[in-house]
């Protein structure tokens, strides 16, 4: 399985397209879609690049949820919606969520829901709403 045109637009929607490389955090540099791995201070990239890059990331993320689906039955949108979830927070934070041990257990009401409750919301950023909320949203959609 892998991630649908509508999860890669959410995708690229949040992340944001960056040609050149930037200072995420410190010592952490992002270029393209969010791309780290090989993102360096200068670094110039086209949009093909990015393209090609996220795709790239986004195999590792695919790989990692649907091990961790373990069989469970998924539509396309909720496996992109996981995916774009992954991406976010890693393998191993997805690994924990609530989504994935709703998702197993065909609560997918819950699932949708676990995608934008957060500790402490106030000190969430919008724009990681907006996204957590379009995740669900693409989750939900048959």
């Amino acid at each position: 399985m892998q991630v649908n045109e509508a999860g890669i637009n959410l995708i690229k929607k949040f992340e944001g397209l960056h040609l050149r490389a930037y200072e995420y955090l410190p010592g952490i540099w992002k270029i393209g879609y969010g791309h780290t791995r090989t993102a360096k201070p200068g670094q110039v990239i086209t949009e093909a690049e990015a393209d090609r890059l996220l795709r790239e990331d986004l195999r590792v993320f695919e790989q990692g949820v649907l091990r961790a689906l373990d069989g469970a039955p998924t539509t396309e949108n909720q496996f992109s919606a996981m995916v774009s979830l992954a991406s976010r927070f890693g393998l191993g934070g997805f690994y924990w969520s609530t989504v994935l041990g709703f998702h197993k257990e065909g609560r997918t009401a819950e699932a949708a829901r676990a995608f934008t409750e957060f500790q402490n919301p106030s000190e969430v950023p919008p724009e990681l709403i907006q996204r957590h909320e379009a995740e669900a949203r693409l989750y939900l959609t048959p």
